[in-house]
């Protein structure tokens, strides 16, 4: 959670601002390390709703964050917690996501919404929310 964490702190900084030219590439190549396993689950597609995502996993959202780019819960399951994002447009999940590449960490993404988990229980949530796993690297040697 301590990644996801870090990564839910980013939502403060400004989405849409620049980066200087080295700092681009470098995201792009973060962004580039990126792992993506299995397919969606076919049929199974959660909307971008922090709350609908939490009921689905079986647990209650609690929000943490709500702004323009994003808004952000975690919620407390049998097994684990998770850390809920969602955002009102698609753009707006690829800049958070090439954000996160820099820290690294395992979320399960959909269309505007990714979930920040234990890998196995991001696993598990997969049927039931659809998604596809995705694994950063963080530039961190």
């Amino acid at each position: 959670m301590r990644t996801a964490a870090a990564v839910g702190s980013l939502a403060l900084l400004p989405l849409t601002a620049g980066c200087g030219g080295g700092e681009k590439e470098d995201a792009r190549k973060a962004a580039a390390d990126t792992v993506v396993t299995s397919a969606p689950s076919a049929g199974v597609v959660a909307p971008a709703k922090v709350e609908v995502i939490a009921g689905l996993i079986g647990c209650e959202a609690e929000i943490r964050t709500e702004a323009d780019e994003l808004r952000e819960g975690t919620c407390h399951g049998a097994k684990g917690d998770y850390l809920i994002t969602t955002f009102p447009e698609e753009r707006l999940k690829l800049t958070w996501l090439d954000a996160a590449s820099l820290y690294g960490g395992t979320y399960l993404v959909g269309t505007r919404w990714a979930v920040s988990a234990e890998e196995n229980l991001l696993e598990e949530a997969r049927p039931r929310i659809g998604g596809t796993v995705q694994r950063l690297r963080g530039t961190s040697r």
